[in-house]
């Protein structure tokens, strides 16, 4: 149901009906919707129910024909070899939690949550930097309206919903992924050495003795103002400045860091949950992104890893909760009698 509504605007200075009045009556009339009908307002019970299903069918016919770039045939896969360079996931950061191994030692874990992580697109040596190839991959869904009109374009051809992360991940010939292909927290297994990335905690500007740890002055003999402050910058005469990176007072935080060779301990299949050792970078529910460790010495922690990633249909029997070795899982019993 519409109606029309009229506004009555006063205008000084407009010649709209004469010439020589200063002022006149403009009358403006809008037409506005005050009610709306919905579809199945005026049907009954079972037409309604069957309006629903027709547009939940066409709904996926639709998602799956036409959006839905996995329809294809799939890309080959390799078997993994050493040296290869897999694609990294996106999670969420939700807080810490602590565990302990069968020694009885206790270490803090870090949860990480895989959240809607897909590939997105394929970036090929010449389209990257000549070097390698790289992965485009999102994670987290977020309303189209924060993303611009070619991301949006890419999401798309994608055949996903648009992301709130978009992240590069360098891979090795042997290990691309068809865009469109959702990754789990299975890509990683218990007792593997990741690297995680993100922004730290911004803290604002901050002094010598909260951003560097300085010891500071004395609180007394004859100390006046100076309790906190860093004291000299520099010498004199000879080279009469401030040597470059000089450690003095500044904006502390917000800067992205890298947390290098965490060790995987547990992986929740169920809710794609990692618990990674430490502490990462990063607020909570923040994103981060995580991918295999690049230390030399902890870079071989697995051996013939899910290549190039975990895919459902290959290894549906997997169980919902994987542990390392040297965990102590709580359900197990913790003394054998004989």
């Amino acid at each position: 149901m519409a109606g029309w509504t009229c506004r009555f605007l006063l205008q000084r200075g407009a010649r709209l009906l004469s010439p020589r009045t200063e002022s006149s009556l403009f009358i403006a009339c809008r037409r506005t919707v005050k009610t709306t009908t919905w579809f199945e307002e005026h049907l009954t019970e079972d037409n309604q129910e069957y309006m629903r299903k027709i547009v939940g069918e066409d709904y996926r016919k639709l998602t799956a024909e036409r959006l839905n770039p996995l329809k294809d045939e799939p890309w080959p896969r390799h078997e993994w070899t050493e040296g290869s360079r897999r694609v990294g996931l996106i999670a969420v950061k939700l807080g810490m939690i602590p565990v302990w191994t069968k020694t009885g030692e206790r270490h803090v874990a870090t949860m990480l949550q895989v959240q809607d992580c897909h590939v997105l697109k394929y970036l090929t040596k010449d389209e990257y930097d000549g070097r390698t190839a790289a992965l485009l991959v999102g994670g987290k869904n977020v309303s189209p309206f924060h993303r611009s009109e070619s991301e949006m374009e890419m999401f798309r051809n994608a055949g996903v919903p648009p992301k709130q992360k978009v992240s590069t991940f360098k891979v090795s010939d042997n290990a691309i992924i068809k865009p469109g292909t959702p990754l789990y927290a299975a890509h990683f297994r218990p007792g593997q050495y990741v690297d995680v990335t993100a922004k730290t905690i911004g803290k604002g500007f901050q002094g010598v003795m909260k951003r560097w740890g300085f010891k500071g002055q004395p609180a007394t003999h004859g100390q006046t103002k100076t309790h906190r402050r860093p004291g000299a910058s520099g010498p004199g005469g000879d080279p009469a400045r401030v040597w470059k990176g000089k450690k003095m007072p500044g904006k502390m935080g917000n800067i992205i860091r890298t947390a290098h060779g965490l060790k995987i301990w547990r992986v929740n299949t169920k809710y794609n949950v990692l618990y990674v050792n430490g502490s990462v970078p990063g607020h909570r529910n923040c994103l981060v992104k995580i991918r295999d460790t690049t230390l030399p010495l902890r870079s071989a922690s697995i051996l013939n890893p899910p290549f190039p990633t975990y895919f459902t249909e290959e290894e549906e029997d997997l169980a919902e909760d994987l542990y390392d070795e040297s965990l102590f899982v709580h359900t197990e019993p913790s003394l054998a009698l004989t």
